[in-house]
């Protein structure tokens, strides 16, 4: 099975930037918590949650909106992508960030150094994978580069096997796309083998656990933190 190739961010990275930038896509429905609407909640969340101000963008997509916001917060945030386009615009549209972000597929092994980074965003990203490299390669980097203690935020496209949908976003005809679907609790037990265990919402108003939400095409996603054991 074809996943969604890199080919299609490199046609569509100003519309996907300028999507991301506009909130456009952004926004959550049928959410499993009431306090969850958005990237937002989930960005200002894992900050607060975060024992530093360091933290990389593991997938960073086009423009590179996030590591662009939590600079201008006052935070040390990275950002990789593997598609060229993608961090060559982020570069294009916020030239002060323009060092933080570079070309690094999350197929590989990361280009950090272990205990690099408090928190950690993958959002979206390994839909575009097959689960043995995203188990046996992207996990297990995500959380050495992090700090003990450090947390994980993990976001995908929730379900068995894969997925094609008509996305409507890119153009004036839909366009097929297809993605692989992950168990919750499959990768739970691979990031509890490497050390990280979920992070549970504090109070009935407060973001954890396992949440859910669609998007506009309609999906249905989950996303989670992950804290690194600081032993």
């Amino acid at each position: 099975m074809k996943f969604d190739s890199l080919d299609f961010y490199q046609e569509h990275a100003r519309r996907y930037s300028n999507l991301s930038h506009e909130f456009t896509h952004s926004l959550y429905t049928d959410s499993s918590r009431t306090g969850l609407t958005g990237d937002m909640d989930l960005l200002k969340t894992i900050v607060k949650l975060a024992p530093g101000r360091r933290g990389l963008d593991a997938g960073c997509g086009a423009g590179a909106r996030d590591v662009h916001l939590l600079n201008a917060w006052g935070y040390q945030a990275y950002g990789v992508d593997a598609v060229e386009e993608n961090v060559s615009l982020a570069k294009s549209l916020h030239p002060e960030i323009a060092d933080l972000i570079q070309v690094v597929d999350l197929r590989e092994p990361l280009p950090f150094d272990d205990d690099s980074f408090d928190f950690v965003t993958c959002n979206a990203v390994i839909q575009h994978m097959a689960p043995e490299t995203t188990e046996q390669t992207t996990l297990p980097e995500l959380a050495r580069v992090l700090v003990p203690d450090g947390v994980l935020q993990l976001m995908f496209k929730v379900g068995f096997g894969v997925a094609t949908v008509e996305d409507k976003a890119y153009g004036s005809q839909s366009v097929a796309r297809t993605f692989q679907l992950y168990s919750e609790y499959r990768l739970l037990e691979v990031l509890k083998e490497l050390g990280c265990t979920l992070v549970e919402a504090s109070g009935k108003e407060e973001l954890g656990g396992l949440m859910y939400f669609n998007d506009i095409k309609p999906m249905r996603y989950c996303v989670f933190w992950v804290r690194k054991s600081d032993s």
